[in-house]
């Protein structure tokens, strides 16, 4: 890794604890893409101040929990399911190598169930659409409302999914397309985490982590 200028400390410390310190000396090249100015980046200091002052940011944590990357580039759906699912702790499948735990996983969400509403095979060419994504999370025990932009309005969007992600339990998937708000290339499927009512703005967990980062974005 270049620039890189690790300090590791170790030392005795009571009750067996060791304790590693890693220093950076130099700035390490992230290797995401870089972000558009209306795009706000949620670790960095504004979009922790976000966070901070949100007024509906109870979906976050359970799905912080559970945030992963999307397995391939037509899984953002996927990825996405699989965030809710464990974050709702829905009674899971079982998963060999981490037995005796169940958890949902990008291998085993996809069952002869989601089989018949989309195959894997049609996923892996063209991804999923949103009327095809609330048919896949239909499966499984949980109420599934799918809302398309051009039968709403802003304001009805804002307040439907400022509720939901106010609420233990209540999450919001969402389909844009990246173009739209600065970022490159097409549709995208990611989880909604947070709300805040002065910006206006929304914090996308993004699946696709090693793209794009989970950033605030303006309702519009």
């Amino acid at each position: 890794m270049r620039h890189l200028d690790p300090l590791l400390i170790l030392q005795r410390l009571p009750a067996a604890l060791a304790l590693i310190t890693l220093l950076f000396s130099a700035p390490v090249e992230a290797e995401t893409l870089p972000l558009p100015q209306n795009l706000i980046g949620a670790s960095s200091d504004a979009g922790e101040a976000l966070l901070v002052g949100a007024e509906a940011r109870e979906a976050y944590f359970t799905l912080a929990d559970n945030f992963l990357t999307q397995k391939n580039q037509a899984f953002c759906g996927v990825a996405s399911m699989v965030m809710v699912f464990n974050a709702m702790r829905l009674p899971a499948p079982a998963v060999p190598e981490y037995e005796p735990y169940k958890t949902f996983t990008q291998d085993n969400v996809l069952d002869q169930r989601t089989e018949a509403v989309l195959p894997v095979e049609t996923i892996m060419k063209q991804g999923i659409t949103l009327d095809q994504l609330g048919a896949l999370l239909a499966v499984q025990p949980v109420k599934v409302a799918v809302h398309h932009a051009a039968l709403s309005s802003v304001d009805e969007f804002r307040t439907a999914a400022r509720d939901h992600l106010a609420r233990r339990d209540h999450f919001v998937l969402v389909n844009y397309l990246r173009k739209a708000i600065g970022q490159e290339k097409g549709g995208h499927i990611s989880p909604l985490a947070a709300y805040d009512a002065e910006a206006d703005m929304f914090l996308i967990l993004d699946v696709a982590r090693y793209k794009y980062p989970p950033v605030w974005v303006k309702t519009e």
